[in-house]
Order: structure tokens, then sequence, then C-alpha cells
């Protein structure tokens, strides 16, 4: 008796999922899974994508995956959970020069600042020595490499002698900075505009720096990350995809009132953080050409030069086909 009840209650329950059965076959597979930080940079873009339903009119079904973490992203990415994630190009070179088949499309030209306290003393670059220097990230980080580098071409010195250096992640800079524990701090650009935003003043921006080191027009070093493999097999959905975000960027580009709609997502605590973030996004929209690669190698190689092989591997050129050709920009 025991045993027929069980069956019945078996029997019970595949009755009472086989109304479901057609709705989730009828689901379709997503086309391009992409992984994201949930209040990221690229979430801004993806909400105007979705909600002005750019991903369907190009005819892509795309999967957002939301982590936690930018070394979450490179994980989901090489176990297969996503099919893209937006990352550093600096990575996919080194991935690329051990073998790897990640690929780069360009997605922000955005970089970081140096600033300092509005009163502050520090007119010049050249005044940062002897002080003490917040910088967001890592010894490795792109940013301070270059700072360094142009230190060491400009003044005949290496920066990271020359000042008091402290790491963190950019929120716990900006308090430290807030509160005058720092004379001056190196950080991302959305940080560098919240920043600015609440007074600081800009002492010179990365782009600033990148051409003072003699590669004249904006590089991405942010972009789209896909295995080469995945994109020419996926043709169709990774370009329908690009060309949602290019339409979803223009948005973004020329509406004011798009950037009020995004207003939560970006955390802005004021209009003016707002602006400010809405001023810097858009200074970092690439160029529909982008920047020829031998500008992105030509920086590539800068940053190889000073941050040797703990940086880029055995990479000290930029490996080939780490810029995916044939899908734009």
């Amino acid at each position: 008796m025991t045993d027929r009840r069980r069956a019945l209650r078996i029997l019970g329950g595949i009755a009472a999922m086989l109304p479901c059965a057609p709705r989730l076959l009828a689901q379709p597979a997503a086309d391009m899974r992409i992984g994201v930080l949930k209040f990221g940079t690229v979430s801004w873009m993806l909400d105007v994508l979705r909600r002005h339903g750019f991903d369907a009119a190009e005819g892509v079904r795309l999967e957002i995956v939301e982590l936690a973490s930018g070394q979450a992203t490179q994980v989901a990415l090489q176990s297969g959970r996503v099919d893209a994630i937006v990352g550093d190009l600096l990575w996919v070179a080194r991935q690329r020069a051990s073998g790897a088949d990640w690929a780069f499309v360009p997605y922000s030209t955005a970089l970081g600042a140096v600033e300092v306290p509005a009163d502050s003393a520090i007119r010049a670059f050249e005044d940062l020595a002897g002080k003490r220097l917040g910088i967001a990230g890592t010894p490795l980080d792109k940013s301070w490499l270059l700072l360094r580098l142009l230190s060491i071409r400009r003044l005949g010195r290496d920066l990271d002698g020359a000042v008091e250096k402290v790491f963190g992640a950019p929120p716990l800079l900006g308090e430290q900075f807030a509160v005058g524990r720092l004379d001056a701090v190196l950080t991302y650009w959305p940080f560098a505009a919240r920043l600015e935003a609440g007074g600081a003043r800009r002492l010179i921006g990365m782009d600033e720096v990148v051409r003072a080191l003699g590669v004249d027009e904006p590089v991405a070093l942010v972009g789209y990350i896909v295995s080469e493999r995945w994109a020419r097999q996926s043709r169709n959905a990774l370009s329908a995809f690009l060309k949602a975000a290019r339409r979803a960027e223009a948005v973004l580009a020329t509406s004011d009132e798009e950037w009020r709609a995004i207003a939560p997502l970006t955390r802005a605590a004021s209009e003016a953080e707002l602006v400010r973030l809405r001023d810097a996004f858009r200074a970092g929209i690439p160029q529909q050409s982008g920047a020829g690669e031998a500008s992105v190698a030509r920086l590539y190689a800068l940053l190889a030069e000073i941050g040797g092989e703990a940086l880029a591997g055995p990479a000290t050129t930029l490996p080939p086909g780490t810029i995916l050709d044939g899908f734009g920009s």
C-alpha cells in the first residue's frame, strides 16, 4: 500500500507539472550571456538598452548575469557561465600570451585622474613629490604605472620612490581624502567624478598623461571580453549586441532625461554628482572608428615597459589577435 501511495504522489507531481511544460519549452535560450557588476557603469548602459528594447530590435536574446566583483566576472567567463564580460585589456593580453583565446572589443576610453583638495598648495604634477598619495588598486594598476612613467620621462625620477603611497579601494581612499589623511588621490573615473562634485580639484587626468607619453588617440583600456572562438561561431549574436549597445550609448550621449532615469543605478548623491558622472561617461564613449591598433599597441608597450613581467607576463608587445577584428567598436 505504501508503495502504491508513493507512486500516486509521483504521478500527481508529474501531472501538475505538465501544464507548465509548454511554457518552459517555449522559452528560448539566450543568444548571449553577459556578466556585469550590478552597479557598474556597464549596467547603466544595459538598463537603457533593455528599457528601449534595443536588444529585441537588433535580434539578440540577451541574458544579464549580475556578479559581485571583477574577479567573479573573470571566473564566470572562464567557467563558461557567461559569454562576455567587461574587463581590462591588459588581462586579455596576458591571458592571450599564455595561450588563451580571449579577445577584446573596446567599450570605454574613460580614465581616472589625480584629485587634490580645492585649497591644496599642490598646483602641478611636479608638486606631488613628498606628499601622501592614495592610489586606487594595487602597485600594478595601469594608471599608477602610467603616472610613474610620466614622472620618469618628465622629471627624471620614479614617482614610486618620491611619494608616500597608500594603496586601497576607491571608496576607502575617498573617505581618507575627505578627512584630510591624503594630500592627493589617484582614482578611477567614476570616483574622480564624485570627488569633483564634492569640491575636489583635478590635478591631472590620465588622458593628459597618455598624451604626454606620446599616444595622441583616446585608447579604450576597458572593453568587452569574449572567447575568439565563441565570437566567430556566434558572430550574429555578438554583432547584434554591439549594435544594440551603441544605440544605448547614443541615447546616453544625447539625452539628459535618460540620465535622470538611471540616476538610482548610478547612486549619485546629488544632481551635481550625476552631471559629473554623465559628462565623464560621455567623454569615454569610443568614436565609431575606435583608436587604431598601433595606438593600442604603443600604450600597451609603455605599460609592459614599466610593469614588467608581473603585469604583462611573457608578452612585451601586444599579442596578435588581442583586439577582435571584424566587429567594430
